[in-house]
């Protein structure tokens, strides 16, 4: 077992709140990611699970026992720092040893545990190596497996893989998903890379000034972000965030802004200042001449990006500038003037004051603001 419970987790630096008021559950099992920009509160919090700082507020709980004021050497937990924290004057072998020496193991145990985990990393004809004489990848799993080689209840990892390159950091990001599966145990993952949160994570929770901002499965939250915050956050390239309004037309909700329109759905609504989001990949290129249900957009193409199988195509609309993900296929320069398309169901709309995700309702119970059992209504 390895369930985790945050109770109301606060940590304060003199005036400075850095993490506020967290309550979440990480359930036996998973694979949760604390993802968020610098200085968000992530690393402080994982911090705070491992022992390494006091919470200001709140309490810590491993699978139900209160582990709050408990010294992180007494906590079932294992720590991957970024930094891989190993020591140098010692074998690869004898780092992965060190914590079982300190819990005072039989030494066929320890030999025994170390040669298990040396074999699933694939690790053990280093063993006889010194840190130094490793690469950065080869490093990292010794560092993992100084964890796993404890057995304990859950891995906390603060960015391990940042300071591989790009190659070895994809290998290595899918060697940690597979020995997740592999092992089933409870990770709490800190990184400000949204490419390993979304595919590595069973969980995500987005950090912002050291509250949560969203909580969910990967596809929960890019494909129905919860604020602005979150979907500028979430995607490569980044939902395009517009300022629009919307307000109701004959029947149909319909959205404006300087050089893109559309209908979206049936009902009615007072105004509202929105901000619009919609995905580069569901931006389509079509005829200006053809109706289309949705949202219209004529732009000028600034910039045309090749990326090989795909393209990224910047370009400028009255409302602001925006990207496009398309295919090699099209065929398309800079200064080329198009008219793009996204349907209804791929258009995402926000409250512009408060920068909260605006819902669509079907057949809405009466209430007391005389909303027609047939409206659709826009809920913050």
């Amino acid at each position: 077992m390895g369930t985790i419970e945050l109770r109301g987790i606060g940590r304060s630096f003199k005036s400075t709140a850095a993490v506020r008021d967290i309550t979440l559950t990480v359930d036996d099992g998973d694979f949760l990611v604390l993802l968020g920009p610098s200085g968000c509160g992530k690393t402080t919090l994982l911090r705070m699970i491992a022992g390494l700082l006091e919470p200001t507020t709140g309490r810590i709980l491993l699978d139900g026992e209160d582990i709050t004021e408990l010294p992180s050497k007494k906590r079932d937990l294992a720590m991957v720092f970024q930094s891989y924290a190993l020591y140098p004057h010692l074998s690869v072998r004898k780092n992965l040893a060190f914590p079982l020496r300190v819990q005072k193991l039989a030494k066929d145990e320890i030999e025994r545990r170390v040669q298990d985990v040396a074999a699933s990393l694939e690790i053990d004809q280093y063993l006889d190596r010194k840190p130094k004489e490793l690469s950065g990848g080869q490093r990292q799993r010794v560092a993992v497996g100084r964890a796993l080689v404890r057995n304990p209840k859950a891995f906390l990892m603060d960015e391990p893989l940042s300071n591989l390159d790009a190659k070895l950091r994809t290998q290595t990001r899918q060697e940690l998903t597979a020995l997740h599966r592999r092992l089933g145990a409870t990770f709490v993952y800190v990184t400000h890379d949204q490419v390993e949160a979304m595919t590595m994570a069973t969980r995500i929770v987005v950090l912002n000034a050291g509250r949560i901002e969203q909580y969910g499965t990967p596809e929960e939250l890019y494909d129905r972000p919860e604020s602005v915050f979150v979907a500028g956050f979430l995607g490569s390239p980044a939902m395009n965030l517009l300022d629009a309004q919307v307000a109701g037309d004959g029947g149909r909700i319909v959205v404006s802004a300087e050089g893109l329109g559309g209908d979206l759905w049936d009902g009615d609504t007072v105004p509202l200042d929105v901000v619009l989001g919609l995905r580069p990949e569901h931006l389509q290129i079509v005829d200006a001449t053809t109706a289309h249900e949705g949202v219209r957009v004529a732009v000028t193409v600034d910039i045309v990006e090749n990326l090989g199988g795909e393209q990224i195509l910047t370009c400028s609309t009255g409302a602001g500038r925006l990207q496009v993900r398309t295919s090699r296929d099209v065929r398309v320069s800079d200064g080329d003037r198009l008219t793009l398309h996204v349907s209804p169901e791929h258009v995402h709309l926000f409250d512009r004051s408060t920068g909260r995700r605006l819902e669509w309702v079907p057949d809405a119970a009466r209430t007391a603001d005389g909303i027609r059992a047939d409206d659709r209504v826009l809920v913050p």
